[in-house]
């Protein structure tokens, strides 16, 4: 790996762990081995590099978001590989925890990606929910914008949950939960 990779990398790590405010140049630059003068090479300064570095998280979060859903099985069966997927509930979502960083917020360059990372696979997952329902696989009543949006604010409710309590299990029952409320929307095969 090169140094601006090392550099966003590093960069990622420390803002899942410590927010934009927690992270400072100096932390990126010994996590990722590399000098000052290296960092200011490939990048104008921390917003720079923090925008890279959320950039990649976001990008990494829809690309496996859009492989479950694109995935095979039915509808149904697709947005269940997606809940359920493993995921490090006790860290947290790396994009979804930029949501409580105020700097990252107040920026618009830096909220960006994270709104449209959530936008994104909301949209995917109300398609797939659509999908479901005109091929009678889920009840047509179910609005897929509003079930789609429930999901994904369970899936980040759950992380929440999670650290608070400080057991991935809270995560799993979030996410045994959300499936429990769409069992009664599948269709029965005649």
């Amino acid at each position: 790996m090169d140094t601006r990779e090392q550099l966003i990398e590093s960069a990622r790590e420390l803002l899942w762990e410590r927010g934009y405010v927690g992270t400072s140049p100096k932390a990126i630059q010994q996590r990722a081995g590399a000098g000052q003068g290296s960092m200011y090479h490939h990048f104008r300064g921390k917003p720079d590099l923090a925008l890279a570095a959320i950039r990649r998280s976001a990008d990494e979060m829809r690309a496996r978001a859009e492989a479950e859903f694109a995935g095979t099985g039915t509808a149904l069966d697709r947005i269940t590989a997606y809940l359920g997927r493993e995921r490090a509930a006790l860290r947290g979502c790396p994009v979804g925890r930029l949501t409580q960083d105020p700097d990252v917020m107040a920026d618009p360059e830096l909220r960006a990606p994270v709104e449209e990372t959530f936008t994104r696979v909301t949209e995917q997952l109300a398609a797939l929910v659509a999908e479901g329902s005109a091929n009678g696989e889920l009840d047509p009543r179910l609005d897929p914008v509003a079930t789609a949006t429930a999901l994904v604010a369970v899936l980040q409710g759950g992380y929440v949950l999670a650290r608070a309590a400080g057991s991935a299990d809270v995560y799993a029952r979030a996410v045994d939960g959300a499936l429990g409320l769409l069992a009664p929307h599948v269709r029965k095969e005649g």
